[in-house]
């Protein structure tokens, strides 16, 4: 069994949030994606992907608890759902199968926290109300210091229609060349994002003296916002035998109006082979970016059917989405 020796990465994040430089952010998500290429070139789909399980091993960032992990062709549909809501995409909660876009998603949550030092959705409770949300598109809003080009990539991993999210190798690509222009190794990029992340830090810093950016200065975290992973089959399905007049109310209650996130965005990707990536990486070798740290990859076998009903949405005159089930 290994054992992080830095903690994970919320906690690094609390703690050290004012000292993290655009750079720094951009070394972190590095770290973790390579982590992730590892899995899901393996085949494997991790499931759970969250900051509580992102770890800080001499002096490089790994994926762990990889408990939960499956095979990428068991396309089961029993299997349980668990995690961390906020992490989870929206189409698991419509009834939908655990796969390597799933885990594309919570990379996304993952970046976001990185720019806030903020876990998403600490704010409100969750519950059945937040699951309605995030399938009607919400998403945590991006802070002022977060350069469009970071932003556009966060936004595509978020996108409600799961092929439209990058892959993995996809998503790599921007990355190095973030990595390389801000650690000055390749002076083909430095020139095209030096400035881009030179006003990101600039702005970090304004932000954080007027205390309107990092952990300290966000809002209360909500009692009843859990961040330790949990099964949720039993407790979504209760979502079933809402009666739609009561989600109607409710919705009216909160004034929730809806935002129906499409987001289409070109990043001008192409799809790179393993030895693509690796070459970008100027030999740069995370053989290590993925180690348990509970109990090795193994298939989750689960007898419990997801029973929970794809959620239909029906647009009002009024400009609002009621959520209903049948």
């Amino acid at each position: 069994m290994t054992y992080a020796n830095g903690g994970n990465l919320h906690g690094y994040l609390q703690k050290n949030f004012v000292n993290i430089t655009w750079p720094n952010k951009v070394k972190i998500l590095l770290d973790i994606s390579l982590g992730l290429q590892n899995i899901h070139e393996n085949n494997y789909i991790h499931r759970d992907l969250h900051s509580g399980n992102i770890l800080l091993l001499y002096k490089r960032w790994r994926i762990g608890d990889l408990g939960l992990s499956q095979p990428a062709e068991n396309t089961s549909l029993n299997n349980e759902i668990y995690g961390v809501i906020p992490y989870i995409a929206p189409e698991i909660f419509k009834g939908g199968k655990f796969s390597k876009e799933s885990d594309i998603y919570s990379l996304g949550m993952i970046m976001w926290e990185l720019t806030t030092g903020c876990k998403p959705f600490a704010d409100v409770e969750h519950n059945i109300d937040l699951i309605y949300e995030i399938i009607d598109g919400k998403r945590p809003e991006i802070t002022n210091d977060t350069p469009e080009c970071f932003a556009n990539l966060m936004r595509q991993c978020w996108n409600s229609d799961p092929s439209k999210r990058p892959i993995i190798n996809e998503f790599l690509i921007p990355i190095f060349k973030w990595y390389n222009t801000t650690f000055e190794i390749s002076p083909s990029f430095r020139k095209e994002f030096t400035e881009i992340f030179e006003q990101a830090e600039k702005k970090r810093l304004e932000l954080i003296q007027l205390k309107k950016l990092g952990p300290e200065f966000s809002q209360k975290s909500h009692p009843k916002a859990i961040f330790t992973s949990r099964a949720l089959n039993s407790w979504i399905s209760k979502s079933s035998t809402i009666n739609s007049s009561t989600i109607m109310h409710s919705i009216k209650q909160e004034h929730y109006i809806t935002k129906e996130n499409d987001f289409d965005i070109d990043i001008n990707t192409q799809r790179l082979s393993s030895s693509n990536i690796q070459e970008s990486s100027l030999n740069n070798q995370h053989s290590n970016a993925i180690y348990t740290i509970s109990k090795p990859i193994s298939t989750v076998n689960s007898s419990r059917k997801r029973n929970f009903e794809e959620l239909k949405i029906e647009t009002q005159n009024i400009g609002k989405h009621v959520k209903i089930d049948n």
